[in-house]
This record gives C-alpha cells, sequence and structure tokens, in this order.
C-alpha cells in the first residue's frame, strides 16, 4: 500500500509537472496556438502556398538572425505594397524536391546569407547540396522550367567569398532552368546591409509586380500585430525574461532561444590602467550549474540590455513614459508572415530596455515608416526627406550616429540632453508600427579565450569597450554590449571613473535584471553580477595532430581564440608530460602566434602568461608581437604583424607548402585581414617561383582545404 502510494504521488507530481510546462514542452500554449494555427500543414510547402492563396513563398538561410529579418521585411513591404501575402520558411523544413511545382503565377524568393569562408549557413546546408547534386531530382523531374524566383544575398566584402551562397544558388538554379526575376541582390555589412537592401528593393518589387500582375496601393493600411492593454496584471508577466522556463525557474537546455543567466565569477582589467587611452576587460562565467560545454574556437553570446538613457528617450519619444509598467499582450495577425518577435504579455519598459534594438543607428525605411505620425507638417516633410534622401539622411544622421529615438527628437525640434528627456515632444506612432519597425535585441558574439581542457566550469572572454567619434561636435559613439560587459566589470569592482578615465562617460545600464534577479550580494558584502550568455558553436578549431605546424595571427582582440588553442594545447601537453615523460613533445611542431598592439606596457594582451605557456610547450610556441606605437620600421612607418610574418617568410613557406602548417586569422577583418592575406599571398607566390597571383591561388586553395581559417569582424 506503501508503494502504491508513493507510487501515486510521483504520478501527480509528474501530471503537475507537465501541466505548467505544457506550452515549453508540448508546443504552444492556447493562445499561441491561435498564431500558429495558419502555419500547418507539414513539410510540403506548395500545397500550403496554394491552399492559403499566397503568391510568395520566401525562403530564408540564416545563421544569427539577419537574413530571416529581411525575409520578413520583404514579405512585409509585399502585403503592404500590394496586398499579397506570403510564406516565410527556414529551408531545412521543407521538401526542396517541391520546387518544380510552384505555380506559374507565384514566386519563390531566396534571402541567403554567406557564413564562415563561402559557406552556406546551417539551416540552408541540405538545400544547397541537394540542388547542386549533379543527379538532382524534383517531384516529376530534373529542371525547374516553371520556376521563377527572387535573390537577395548577405554577406562582409571583407571575405574573400563574398556572397557565394547565393551567388552559388542563383547560377545553379538558372542550370535547372529557372528564372530570377530582377537583379541578384547583394548586400554588404561592410559598407551599409542596410541602404544595400533600399538600393536593391524598389526595383526587385517593380519587377515582381509586373510579373505577377500586382497593383501597388491595393491593400491600404496593413498591421502585422495587434496590440492590447491589460487591465489586469496577469501572473505570468515577462520583465525581460527571454524564454518560460527563466520566467518560472526551471531548467533546459540553454542557446540562442533560451540564454543562460551565468554568474559573472571574475572579471578584471587588461589594459594597464593610468596609462591606456582605452579599457579591455577580461571576464569568465561560472557554467558550473548551466549543463553547457564549449570547444576552443567557439563564440560566446552575451545578451545586453539598452542603455537607461536610450530606454528613457524611447518611452518619451512614444508617450510612454507614464505607462511603462502597463502590461500589454501582442498578438500576430499574420503569423507566416510575422511571428511575436518577443515573449508577452509584457510591459513597455521591458520591451524598450531587453527587447528591441532602439540602440542601433537609425535606419531609412524605419524613418520613412513613421513619417505619417509626425508631430507636425515640418516635421513630416523633414521625415520624408530623411527617408527618401540617402545623401540627407548619411549628412543628417550616420555621420553623427544618431539612434532612431534621437532622430525623432530631433526632428520634432527637442533637445538631445538627457536631463531634458522629460519634455520631449510624443509622437503618435502606433505601437504595432514600432514592434514591425524595429529589430528585435540580439545578442553580441565574442571569441572564446579559454580552453575546456583548463578551464571547463567557466568560459572567459576578452572584450575592448568600443567607443569612438564620428564627427566634430558630435557625441561619441559607445558599442552596445562591450560597454555593458564594462559596465558589470565597474559595478562588481564598485569604480566610478573620474575625468579622463577611457570609462567616463560610459552608458548606464540597469544590470538588475528582470526583477532583480541578476544581481544579488555574497556574503562578504561584495556584488554577485549574471549576464545572459549561450554558446554558438565554431569550425575554428585546430588539428587534431599535434605534429602539424600552426600560424596564428592575432592583433588586439584577435588575440582571444589563440589563448584558447594554446591552452588546449597545453592541456595535452601536461597528459603527454604526464604519460611519456619529459620528452613527450619532442616531435611536436611550432605554435607560431603572431601578436599586435601599440605599447608593451599598455595594451599588451596576456603579457604575463604567454612566457608560461612556452615554457609548459617546451618552447614550441613562438610568440613575435609588434607595437605599432613603439617599434617602427627602418623608413619610420609603423611596425604592423603583417610585416612580421613578411621577416619570417622563408620559415613559413616551408611551414605551409611543405610541412601542411594551418593558417589562422582573427580580429578586425577590413584592413589587418585583407594586408595579412596578402603579405601571405607575396611569400607562398615568391616561394613556389611565381608572382602574388599564383600565391592567391595556393591561398585559395588552403581555405578551400580547411587549412587557413578566417574569424574576423568589421
Amino acid at each position: 500500500m506503501a508503494g502504491f502510494t508513493l507510487w501515486l504521488v510521483a504520478l501527480l507530481v509528474c501530471a503537475a509537472t507537465l501541466f505548467f510546462l505544457r506550452g515549453t514542452l508540448f508546443g504552444a500554449s492556447a493562445k499561441e496556438e491561435e498564431q500558429v494555427a495558419d502555419d500547418d500543414g507539414g513539410s510540403n510547402f506548395v500545397e500550403r502556398l496554394v491552399s492559403q492563396k499566397k503568391r510568395l513563398v520566401i525562403f530564408f538561410g540564416s545563421q544569427t538572425g539577419t537574413a530571416e529579418e529581411y525575409a520578413i521585411r520583404i514579405a512585409r513591404e509585399a502585403k503592404s505594397r500590394y496586398g499579397t501575402s506570403a510564406l516565410v520558411l527556414d529551408p531545412e523544413n521543407e521538401e526542396m524536391d517541391k520546387l518544380e511545382l510552384v505555380p506559374e503565377d507565384c514566386v519563390v524568393v531566396f534571402v541567403m546569407a554567406t557564413y564562415g569562408e563561402g559557406d552556406p549557413t546551417d539551416n540552408a546546408v541540405n538545400m544547397m547540396e541537394f540542388l547542386k547534386s549533379p543527379d538532382v531530382a524534383f517531384t516529376n523531374g530534373e529542371t525547374l522550367e516553371n520556376l521563377h524566383y527572387v535573390a537577395l544575398g548577405l554577406g562582409n566584402r571583407t571575405y574573400e567569398y563574398f556572397n557565394e551562397s547565393i551567388r552559388q544558388l542563383d547560377r545553379r538554379l538558372q542550370e535547372l532552368g529557372a528564372h530570377r526575376i530582377g537583379e541578384r541582390g547583394e548586400g554588404d555589412d561592410e559598407n551599409s546591409l542596410e541602404e544595400d537592401y533600399l538600393a536593391w528593393k524598389d526595383p526587385m518589387f517593380e519587377k515582381l509586380a509586373e510579373y505577377l500582375h500586382l497593383e501597388e496601393g491595393a491593400a491600404g493600411e496593413v498591421s502585422d500585430f495587434q496590440v492590447t492593454e491589460l487591465d489586469d496584471v496577469p501572473d505570468k508577466l515577462f520583465h525581460g525574461e527571454y524564454h518560460n522556463r527563466s520566467l518560472i525557474g526551471v531548467k533546459g537546455n540553454h542557446d540562442a532561444r533560451n540564454p543562460y543567466a551565468a554568474t559573472v565569477a571574475k572579471t578584471y582589467e587588461l589594459f594597464v590602467e593610468g596609462v591606456a587611452s582605452r579599457t579591455c576587460v577580461h571576464m569568465e562565467f561560472d557554467l558550473s550549474d548551466s549543463g553547457m560545454t564549449y570547444q576552443h574556437g567557439d563564440h560566446l553570446g552575451v545578451w545586453p540590455t539598452n542603455p537607461e538613457s536610450q530606454v528613457e528617450r524611447f518611452l518619451a519619444v512614444l508617450g510612454l513614459s507614464e505607462k511603462r509598467d502597463q502590461a500589454i499582450h501582442i498578438k500576430s495577425l499574420d503569423p507566416t508572415l510575422a511571428k511575436v518577435p518577443f515573449p508577452v504579455p509584457t510591459t513597455y519598459e521591458a520591451i524598450m530596455r531587453y527587447y528591441l534594438d532602439i540602440n542601433a543607428h537609425a535606419s531609412r525605411q524605419a524613418i520613412a515608416s513613421f513619417a505619417p505620425y509626425a508631430p507636425n507638417e515640418a516635421a513630416r516633410i523633414e521625415m520624408v526627406r530623411l527617408g527618401k534622401d540617402r545623401d540627407y539622411f548619411r549628412q543628417k544622421v550616420t555621420d553623427h550616429g544618431y539612434k532612431l529615438g534621437q532622430v525623432l527628437q530631433l526632428v520634432a525640434g527637442d533637445s538631445l540632453a538627457d536631463e531634458d528627456i522629460p519634455k520631449t515632444t510624443p509622437w503618435p506612432i502606433p505601437f504595432d508600427r514600432v514592434i514591425s519597425s524595429i529589430p528585435r535585441l540580439s545578442p553580441r558574439y565574442y571569441s572564446i579565450s579559454s580552453s575546456p581542457k583548463l578551464s571547463p566550469d567557466r568560459v572567459h572572454i576578452t572584450v575592448v569597450a568600443l567607443r569612438y567619434g564620428l564627427s566634430e561636435g558630435s557625441s561619441d559613439v559607445f558599442g552596445l554590449a562591450s560597454n555593458f560587459v564594462s559596465s558589470v566589470k565597474m559595478s562588481m569592482h564598485n569604480e566610478v571613473p573620474a575625468l579622463g578615465d577611457p570609462r567616463y562617460g560610459t552608458p548606464a545600464y540597469n544590470l538588475e535584471g528582470p526583477k532583480g534577479k541578476y544581481v544579488s550580494s555574497n556574503e562578504d558584502g561584495g556584488k554577485v553580477h549574471k549576464v545572459p550568455i549561450h554558446i554558438r558553436r565554431s569550425s575554428f578549431r585546430l588539428p587534431t595532430s599535434t605534429k602539424v605546424p600552426i600560424i596564428m595571427v592575432g592583433p588586439g582582440t584577435g588575440v582571444a581564440p589563440f589563448r584558447s588553442f594554446i591552452q588546449e594545447r597545453v592541456a595535452t601537453a601536461r597528459k603527454a608530460k604526464d604519460k611519456l615523460g619529459e620528452n613527450a613533445l619532442q616531435d611536436w611542431a611550432d605554435l607560431r602566434l603572431y601578436y599586435g598592439c601599440r605599447r608593451r606596457q599598455e595594451d599588451f594582451l596576456y603579457s604575463d602568461e604567454w612566457p608560461e605557456y612556452a615554457k609548459e610547450l617546451d618552447d614550441k610556441l613562438k610568440l613575435r608581437v609588434s607595437f605599432s606605437r613603439e617599434v617602427f620600421k627602418p623608413d619610420g612607418s609603423k611596425l604592423y604583424v603583417q610585416d612580421l610574418i613578411w621577416e619570417d617568410r622563408e620559415t613559413l613557406a616551408d611551414a605551409i607548402l611543405n610541412k601542411r602548417a594551418y593558417v589562422y586569422i582573427c580580429g578586425e577583418g577590413k584592413s589587418m585581414c585583407h594586408d595579412v592575406e596578402a603579405t601571405l599571398s607575396r611569400i607562398l607566390g615568391e616561394a613556389k617561383g611565381g608572382d602574388e597571383e599564383l600565391g592567391h591561388a595556393e591561398i585559395k586553395a588552403l581555405k578551400d582545404r580547411n587549412r587557413m581559417m578566417l574569424d574576423v569582424w568589421s
């Protein structure tokens, strides 16, 4: 009887748990089901396309969410311009052999980001492999002669294989007989992805409307969302949490949809305080209770909050300062087109602080969409001009780094001073338009600077707080996440920067987190901080063999992943010595690290660690450092990492051409990466008895064989 009682209790507990987690474990809640009811039909997207009477199907290849965002924007504009609806789909979940069955009076749109060295994004790999197969077969044949499509690529010109994914897809679709509508779009994140998109979309839409016989203006005013202010505060109210599990305190897998609130175990300044004109933070997060693991070369996603000044500014601009705590529910009016981008119900304040990227530079499209809601005619005229005139927008907005809230203030004639925010002129912009026009606040990614073999329960990052001026008389621009990380460090150490400190003027952040859960006190009375994080996997990996030479180039914080690489080798070395004795590393190849900074006594990152690592690796670690503001070339010009590489050209050529060395480059991509690759091309070309062009071909071959890998940013 006792056994039966225990069994019954366990059953009841299990049933209760499943009830409370029904929305998390088994899909949508009843309210959520009404939002996704239109997205059924399995993986046969053609059946859904026909049954739902839609004219467009949009596939996105997205790694970080940007391509998906642009896919949704295309769908929204098609609906608002022409009244035609679209399916927005992840190709990973669809039967791509059905492409030939798409009716001729429908169009397929491909929005493809390029990842890594010309690779498709993870969710587009299967589609690309299927289409590129020499024996590809569709449901009823081997061609796509009836298919009409639109192509938009998102890439970064810093990389050699710029927009390679969309170029390969476009080429292959035409080989299969498909017909492209309009020009192929190629957005460049190095320059301005937004401006490239705006320049491409209008001519594309004209061609699309011509083919589908669409009439502009047929849709009238179209909303994506319905926003309802709630009279009663619900028990389940999101104050900045990212997932149901966070709200009710239940553990689960942690990823980009469900970040982990990690305790900051340790943090300190890496630059020499009182000497350096910048600040760089080393931060370690405790993973011991998270269930998360990582590998060397992976990235850490850090979820920042918006600065308080921007939060207050945007609430004031929208006339919501007094309603900041108002509970609201948001429902998608077309879930196949636009899903609610953050958890609901929530509050206006939580949306501004945690969910919308209001700290991003203002976009022309958002400005244009808000023009009809200007508080007066002069403001409306100015908004229209800003939205239409690219050069005028650059002069008035981009060159000053203004955020959207600041632009709305300026156009209305308001002061930008923080103390004047309460006097801001309110704009009667419907909140559903705000949600549709401003992208969701997304995590920022940093190369992990630790190895799990030495630090299994902690993950380290190395972050320079970004701060720069754009024009004379303009306020400094602060990197959102990097200064958020710096603010956490300052709070933990009770630091208040004085005038002259590079951290002086850093925007204030609310670090308390939803319901104050991110800050607490320890037994010593110090502050304990938590930050939402998740691990993003990377292919930036060491070869398994220790007999293969390694060449690493990482100026500035580009050295971060190489600290993890070297720690990885140190851990392997310790294990080898324990097993084989002190001579265990005698046949290991060298690890050569080319690192660049300004001055030895200012910003030489981890300077105390490298000699210790070299000792443990029996001097297999060869460190060469360029101090660009301290050591110069004979002609007086600055000495950079590429100059050190050129000095070692014979050794490097032998390692790459004869010993099958692996080459890794991490850091700023616009100039450093280009200059390093050009130097290596020259070295390899001359070593093979040719010119730089021959060397360039060798570099390409190295990349194709994954013996040269880049982890760079613009």
